[in-house]
């Protein structure tokens, strides 16, 4: 059996949930892995983000939201609110905002603003963060009109994200 791993750096806008379609990044690193039988599976390391499987919309609105993903986001705004203000969810506490603005592991993180996601979190909970593919004939098994999406549910800023492919077989 071979283990094939990948990743792929997508920067998010910030401002607005950010869908990256990365349907032809992974079916490049399933050709490059060189298994022919097995599986591939498309996974996010970040607790505000998701990877779904869905079909490509071909209508788009200014922004470059495809009508499907507009549905989406319709949906879950009316279910988990965009977080604006402290307190309008449970999370962040007072802790976690104590804890998130210290020297943390090495790194230095944001100001308090940028905590408030939690409705990224319960978007990236109830999405999942990660797919799984068969892959038969070294091809990816996801049929004409099959799209692979990356989506960043934190709107607060712009940074860098990554995703992880990981594709095992034979």
């Amino acid at each position: 059996m071979a283990v094939y791993t990948g990743k792929l750096t997508l920067t998010s806008k910030g401002n607005r949930v950010t869908y990256h379609e990365i349907t032809e990044q992974v079916k490049e690193h399933v050709l490059k892995s060189g298994i022919k039988e097995g599986i591939c599976v498309v996974a996010s390391p970040h607790t505000t983000c998701s990877v779904i499987f869905e079909e490509l919309s071909y209508d788009t609105d200014f922004y470059g939201y495809d009508y499907l993903q507009l549905d989406l986001n319709d949906l879950l705004d009316q279910l988990i609110p965009q977080c604006k203000t402290q307190g309008q969810y449970h999370h962040p506490g007072p802790e976690h905002i104590r804890v998130g603005l210290e020297d943390f592991k090495g790194k230095i993180s944001p100001e308090a603003y940028t905590m408030l996601n939690t409705d990224a979190h319960l978007k990236s909970t109830l999405l999942g963060t990660s797919e799984t593919f068969v892959i038969e004939e070294g091809s990816l098994q996801i049929g004409l009109v099959g799209y692979i999406y990356f989506i960043d549910w934190d709107q607060l800023r712009v940074r860098d994200r990554v995703c992880h492919i990981k594709i095992i077989g034979e």
